[in-house]
């Protein structure tokens, strides 16, 4: 089953200086509203300095205080958060936000996740829906909603809900207002692809024959492409250590490239392209593709990754593409997350929540960690536990660590772009039947 990355475990090992200490609530800002800096209302944050291993993921005081008491802390609230006032504390955001990246499935979920978006200033999403739920998402969202075409992964018969019935589909993706397609090829779609009864070369690169196909029909519907190429650097060293089965991380953009080469099609590439960990590959990537644009979604892999970049060095990046990157968070709803389901049960999304309290604060933990890192000067652990910690690590880690949260405090401008502007000049234009890259 292909599942977004916010499904999945997206950790890595993190590391943070100090706290800082004596943390106004937030909501405590300068006059232009976007240096805010954080307490919770819950204690301040120090760090504790024993963090083991110099460089690995600090703890601080409240999540110690949490975990030693057990005041129920869980993978999308490990430090004892009440998300509605948290979300109340941070005021409206300089702007009214778009999420460019989500799935939104489920009418019950959909009505949680719209509650969730009201309080954390979400005007508009874009979705990459299951087909068969996007009428009932449409009813719950309204305009506020806007469809991205994807295969119809639950489907029993998968090498066709990926060859034919993708093709198919795309006449009803296009009647629902969809103007963007999405093309997965992460390296585990090698493993996928064993139960499709299909070579590998005929569907995993980007520009393969059954990818070609689907994008010659996207365009002669105007609509563009979006990617999830490549995955987190941690999984490249445990998960597809094997490099002569999964290639190397590299090795992933050549047929995306080539693929952008021959189409010549407009491409979102999810999740900061794939490799948040190295902005120099970025900028190489922009530069010989105008076309291209980023969203920053997967909120697990961003705290993990973007945390780690000095603030003046993720500013520098953001200003010298300004317009080409992207908000998105990867949020998955799904009605399963509202009841108590059977542990063993490995349906899609199964294990993130079980109850309607619970998938609240799954959302909700994704917009306040990444409101938290671009608007606040927050220096503390993440309230969301990332299990590549352990993954990578299993003596040190464990399922609720939590890496590093470095709160980079961009300004309200810069947070506009990113939040809003990025999507209007983008796919907003595009989905509306405008050219953004027309020259």
């Amino acid at each position: 089953m292909v599942v977004a990355l916010e499904q999945r475990s997206d950790g890595i090992e993190d590391h943070l200086a100090s706290a800082v200490p004596d943390e106004p609530v937030v909501g405590e800002c300068d006059p232009e509203g976007a240096r805010c800096r954080i307490g919770l209302g819950l204690g301040v944050y120090h760090v504790s300095e024993d963090a083991g291993t110099a460089g690995r993921s600090v703890v601080t005081d409240q999540a110690n205080a949490v975990r030693q008491t057990g005041g129920g802390m869980t993978p999308a609230n490990r430090l004892g958060l009440d998300y509605e006032a948290e979300a109340l504390r941070f005021g409206a955001p300089v702007c009214p936000m778009i999420d460019a990246h989500a799935h939104i499935n489920g009418e019950r979920a959909a009505q949680v996740y719209k509650r969730v978006s009201d309080l954390y200033g979400i005007e508009r999403v874009y979705s990459q829906t299951q087909l068969v739920q996007a009428d009932a998402v449409r009813e719950v969202m309204g305009d506020r909603v806007s469809f991205v075409a994807i295969p119809e992964y639950m489907h029993e018969d998968r090498q066709w809900a990926h060859t034919v019935g993708f093709l198919e589909n795309l006449d009803q993706w296009h009647a629902r207002g969809a103007r963007m397609v999405k093309f997965w090829g992460a390296p585990r779609l090698r493993d996928y692809v064993s139960t499709m009864g299909l070579a590998p070369e005929e569907i995993v690169p980007f520009d393969s024959a059954w990818k070609l196909r689907v994008a010659e029909k996207a365009k002669s519907l105007g609509m563009m492409l979006m990617v999830h190429c490549a995955d987190p650097d941690t999984w490249f060293e445990t998960m597809y250590s094997d490099s002569s089965k999964y290639g190397t991380k590299e090795s992933q953009y050549e047929s995306l490239e080539r693929l952008l080469e021959k189409t010549g099609m407009p491409c979102m590439a999810a999740h900061m392209g794939g490799w948040p960990e190295d902005l120099d590959f970025l900028s190489g990537l922009l530069d010989r593709h105008p076309k291209l644009i980023l969203d920053t979604s997967a909120t697990k892999w961003m705290i993990r990754e973007l945390s780690k970049h000095e603030t003046g060095e993720l500013v520098a990046f953001l200003d010298r593409y300004a317009g080409r990157i992207l908000f998105g968070s990867d949020i998955v709803t799904s009605d399963e997350h509202l009841t108590a389901t059977d542990p063993e049960n490995p349906s899609f999304g199964n294990q993130l929540a079980n109850s309607e309290h619970e998938a609240f604060e799954l959302y909700a933990s994704r917009y306040w960690a990444l409101r938290t890192m671009y608007e606040t000067s927050y220096r503390g652990e993440s309230n969301i536990a990332d299990p590549d910690l352990m993954m990578v690590d299993p003596d040190h880690f464990d399922a609720l660590s939590a890496p590093a949260l470095h709160g980079h405090a961009l300004d309200a401008a810069r947070l506009c772009v990113l939040y809003r502007d990025a999507c209007v000049g983008t796919l907003d234009r595009w989905y509306r039947g405008d050219d953004p890259w027309a020259v």
